[in-house]
Protein backbone atom coordinates (compact mmCIF):
# COMPACT_ATOMS: atom_id res chain seq x y z
CA UNK A 1 0.00 0.00 0.00
CA UNK A 2 1.21 3.49 -0.81
CA UNK A 3 -0.09 7.01 -0.44
CA UNK A 4 0.35 10.08 -2.58
CA UNK A 5 -0.03 13.77 -1.70
CA UNK A 6 -3.29 15.58 -1.20
CA UNK A 7 -4.79 17.74 -3.93
CA UNK A 8 -6.72 20.72 -2.61
CA UNK A 9 -7.96 24.19 -3.40
CA UNK A 10 -8.39 27.22 -1.20
CA UNK A 11 -11.73 27.10 0.58
CA UNK A 12 -13.22 29.34 3.25
CA UNK A 13 -13.79 28.01 6.70
CA UNK A 14 -10.98 29.28 8.89
CA UNK A 15 -10.06 27.55 12.10
CA UNK A 16 -13.57 27.48 13.57
CA UNK A 17 -14.61 23.96 14.58
CA UNK A 18 -17.52 22.67 12.46
CA UNK A 19 -20.87 22.58 14.26
CA UNK A 20 -21.93 19.39 12.48
CA UNK A 21 -19.57 16.72 11.13
CA UNK A 22 -20.74 13.93 8.84
CA UNK A 23 -18.55 10.91 8.13
CA UNK A 24 -19.80 9.01 5.12
CA UNK A 25 -18.78 5.66 3.65
CA UNK A 26 -20.15 4.89 0.21
CA UNK A 27 -19.94 1.82 -1.97
CA UNK A 28 -21.33 -1.68 -2.35
CA UNK A 29 -20.24 -4.42 0.05
CA UNK A 30 -21.24 -7.12 -2.42
CA UNK A 31 -18.65 -6.23 -5.05
CA UNK A 32 -15.27 -6.85 -3.41
CA UNK A 33 -13.20 -3.64 -3.16
CA UNK A 34 -16.28 -1.54 -3.90
CA UNK A 35 -17.05 -2.00 -0.21
CA UNK A 36 -13.97 -0.07 0.98
CA UNK A 37 -15.86 3.06 2.06
CA UNK A 38 -18.54 1.20 4.00
CA UNK A 39 -15.93 -1.01 5.70
CA UNK A 40 -14.11 2.12 6.86
CA UNK A 41 -17.27 3.49 8.47
CA UNK A 42 -17.93 0.13 10.10
CA UNK A 43 -14.40 0.04 11.56
CA UNK A 44 -14.57 3.65 12.76
CA UNK A 45 -17.75 2.99 14.69
CA UNK A 46 -16.53 -0.25 16.22
CA UNK A 47 -13.19 1.20 17.33
CA UNK A 48 -13.86 4.84 18.22
CA UNK A 49 -16.42 7.08 19.85
CA UNK A 50 -17.01 10.68 18.83
CA UNK A 51 -18.64 13.86 20.07
CA UNK A 52 -22.41 14.22 19.76
CA UNK A 53 -22.17 16.54 16.76
CA UNK A 54 -20.51 13.78 14.69
CA UNK A 55 -22.67 11.44 12.60
CA UNK A 56 -21.36 8.26 10.96
CA UNK A 57 -23.37 7.10 7.94
CA UNK A 58 -23.26 3.92 5.88
CA UNK A 59 -24.21 5.59 2.62
CA UNK A 60 -24.06 2.39 0.57
CA UNK A 61 -25.32 3.17 -2.94
CA UNK A 62 -28.06 5.61 -1.90
CA UNK A 63 -26.96 8.39 -4.24
CA UNK A 64 -29.32 11.37 -4.17
CA UNK A 65 -30.94 10.15 -0.97
CA UNK A 66 -27.80 11.38 0.81
CA UNK A 67 -28.34 15.01 -0.19
CA UNK A 68 -29.88 16.03 3.14
CA UNK A 69 -26.88 14.72 5.09
CA UNK A 70 -24.46 16.60 2.85
CA UNK A 71 -26.43 19.84 2.98
CA UNK A 72 -26.61 19.73 6.78
CA UNK A 73 -22.88 19.09 7.22
CA UNK A 74 -20.41 21.83 8.07
CA UNK A 75 -17.60 19.32 7.53
CA UNK A 76 -17.84 16.13 5.46
CA UNK A 77 -15.39 13.22 5.48
CA UNK A 78 -15.91 10.65 2.71
CA UNK A 79 -14.39 7.18 2.36
CA UNK A 80 -14.74 5.49 -1.02
CA UNK A 81 -13.03 3.24 -3.55
CA UNK A 82 -11.92 5.52 -6.38
CA UNK A 83 -10.34 4.57 -9.69
CA UNK A 84 -7.43 7.00 -9.82
CA UNK A 85 -5.53 4.81 -12.26
CA UNK A 86 -2.91 4.06 -9.60
CA UNK A 87 -1.51 0.92 -8.00
CA UNK A 88 -4.13 -1.09 -6.05
CA UNK A 89 -4.25 -0.05 -2.41
CA UNK A 90 -2.95 3.47 -3.09
CA UNK A 91 -4.67 6.13 -0.99
CA UNK A 92 -5.29 9.65 -2.20
CA UNK A 93 -6.76 12.58 -0.31
CA UNK A 94 -8.77 15.21 -2.18
CA UNK A 95 -10.27 18.28 -0.54
CA UNK A 96 -13.10 20.77 -0.80
CA UNK A 97 -14.08 21.96 -4.30
CA UNK A 98 -11.89 19.34 -5.98
CA UNK A 99 -13.92 16.41 -4.59
CA UNK A 100 -16.80 16.41 -7.15
CA UNK A 101 -14.30 16.29 -10.02
CA UNK A 102 -12.56 13.23 -8.63
CA UNK A 103 -15.82 11.46 -7.81
CA UNK A 104 -16.67 11.56 -11.50
CA UNK A 105 -13.23 11.19 -13.07
CA UNK A 106 -13.43 7.43 -13.67
CA UNK A 107 -16.82 6.14 -12.64
CA UNK A 108 -16.71 2.53 -11.50
CA UNK A 109 -20.39 2.20 -10.65
CA UNK A 110 -23.71 4.02 -10.58
CA UNK A 111 -23.26 5.07 -6.96
CA UNK A 112 -20.42 7.39 -7.95
CA UNK A 113 -22.56 9.07 -10.59
CA UNK A 114 -25.27 9.59 -7.99
CA UNK A 115 -22.96 10.98 -5.36
CA UNK A 116 -21.28 13.37 -7.79
CA UNK A 117 -24.76 14.74 -8.44
CA UNK A 118 -25.32 15.06 -4.69
CA UNK A 119 -22.23 17.25 -4.35
CA UNK A 120 -23.23 19.31 -7.39
CA UNK A 121 -26.73 19.83 -6.02
CA UNK A 122 -25.31 20.87 -2.64
CA UNK A 123 -23.22 23.48 -4.45
CA UNK A 124 -26.18 24.77 -6.47
CA UNK A 125 -28.30 25.15 -3.33
CA UNK A 126 -25.52 27.00 -1.52
CA UNK A 127 -25.25 24.27 1.10
CA UNK A 128 -21.89 22.72 0.25
CA UNK A 129 -19.95 21.87 3.44
CA UNK A 130 -17.24 24.34 4.44
CA UNK A 131 -14.75 21.48 4.65
CA UNK A 132 -14.74 18.28 2.62
CA UNK A 133 -12.15 15.53 2.62
CA UNK A 134 -12.33 12.49 0.36
CA UNK A 135 -10.08 9.59 1.33
CA UNK A 136 -10.13 7.32 -1.68
CA UNK A 137 -8.49 3.96 -2.24
CA UNK A 138 -7.54 2.49 -5.58
CA UNK A 139 -9.37 -0.87 -5.86
CA UNK A 140 -7.86 -4.09 -7.14
CA UNK A 141 -10.94 -6.20 -7.86
CA UNK A 142 -14.56 -5.23 -8.43
CA UNK A 143 -15.92 -8.06 -10.56
CA UNK A 144 -16.44 -10.54 -7.73
CA UNK A 145 -20.04 -10.61 -6.55
CA UNK A 146 -20.14 -11.67 -2.91
CA UNK A 147 -16.41 -11.14 -2.56
CA UNK A 148 -14.64 -9.16 0.14
CA UNK A 149 -11.84 -6.62 0.15
CA UNK A 150 -8.64 -7.83 -1.43
CA UNK A 151 -5.68 -8.01 0.99
CA UNK A 152 -3.94 -4.93 -0.41
CA UNK A 153 -7.10 -2.84 -0.04
CA UNK A 154 -7.88 -4.24 3.40
CA UNK A 155 -4.35 -3.33 4.50
CA UNK A 156 -4.85 0.21 3.19
CA UNK A 157 -7.82 0.62 5.51
CA UNK A 158 -5.57 1.07 8.55
CA UNK A 159 -3.80 4.05 7.01
CA UNK A 160 -7.08 5.45 5.72
CA UNK A 161 -8.60 5.23 9.20
CA UNK A 162 -5.57 6.90 10.75
CA UNK A 163 -5.81 9.75 8.24
CA UNK A 164 -9.53 10.10 8.88
CA UNK A 165 -9.27 10.08 12.66
CA UNK A 166 -6.47 12.65 12.54
CA UNK A 167 -8.61 14.95 10.40
CA UNK A 168 -11.63 14.45 12.65
CA UNK A 169 -9.43 15.38 15.62
CA UNK A 170 -8.49 18.63 13.87
CA UNK A 171 -12.16 19.31 13.17
CA UNK A 172 -13.07 18.94 16.84
CA UNK A 173 -14.77 15.54 16.62
CA UNK A 174 -13.02 14.42 19.83
CA UNK A 175 -12.35 10.77 18.83
CA UNK A 176 -11.51 8.38 21.66
CA UNK A 177 -10.96 4.64 21.52
CA UNK A 178 -14.15 2.77 22.28
CA UNK A 179 -14.19 1.07 25.68
CA UNK A 180 -17.64 -0.50 25.48
CA UNK A 181 -18.44 -2.81 22.53
CA UNK A 182 -21.41 -1.94 20.38
CA UNK A 183 -24.72 -3.44 21.43
CA UNK A 184 -26.50 -5.80 18.99
CA UNK A 185 -28.08 -3.88 16.11
CA UNK A 186 -26.25 -0.70 17.10
CA UNK A 187 -23.78 -0.88 14.21
CA UNK A 188 -24.25 1.27 11.12
CA UNK A 189 -24.06 -1.91 9.03
CA UNK A 190 -26.12 -5.01 9.81
CA UNK A 191 -24.35 -7.48 12.10
CA UNK A 192 -24.73 -10.19 9.45
CA UNK A 193 -22.81 -8.01 6.97
CA UNK A 194 -19.98 -7.12 9.34
CA UNK A 195 -16.61 -7.87 7.74
CA UNK A 196 -15.75 -10.97 9.79
CA UNK A 197 -19.20 -12.53 9.45
CA UNK A 198 -19.40 -11.66 5.77
CA UNK A 199 -16.11 -13.32 4.95
CA UNK A 200 -16.78 -16.38 7.13
CA UNK A 201 -20.17 -17.13 5.61
CA UNK A 202 -19.21 -16.98 1.96
CA UNK A 203 -19.51 -20.42 0.35
CA UNK A 204 -16.72 -22.01 -1.64
CA UNK A 205 -16.37 -20.94 -5.25
CA UNK A 206 -17.65 -24.28 -6.50
CA UNK A 207 -20.79 -24.11 -4.37
CA UNK A 208 -21.51 -20.53 -5.35
CA UNK A 209 -20.90 -21.14 -9.08
CA UNK A 210 -18.51 -18.20 -9.24
CA UNK A 211 -16.42 -19.99 -11.84
CA UNK A 212 -19.26 -20.07 -14.37
CA UNK A 213 -21.53 -22.79 -15.71
CA UNK A 214 -19.78 -24.89 -18.34
CA UNK A 215 -23.07 -25.23 -20.20
CA UNK A 216 -22.90 -21.52 -20.98
CA UNK A 217 -19.17 -20.87 -20.69
CA UNK A 218 -17.57 -23.92 -22.32
CA UNK A 219 -13.79 -24.21 -22.31
CA UNK A 220 -12.00 -23.76 -25.57
CA UNK A 221 -11.18 -27.09 -27.22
Amino acid sequence: MSAIPTESTCHPGGDTSPARIVVLGIGNLLWADEGFGVRCIEALQRRWEFADHVQLIDGGTQGLYLIQHVQEADALLIFDAIDYGLEPGTLKEVRDDEVPRFMGAKKMSLHQTGFQEVLSLATLTGKYPQRVLLIGCQPQELEDYGGSLRPVVKAAMETALALGVAELERWGARPVERQTPLAPREAVTLDELALTAYEAQRPAAEAACRLGDERFFPENH
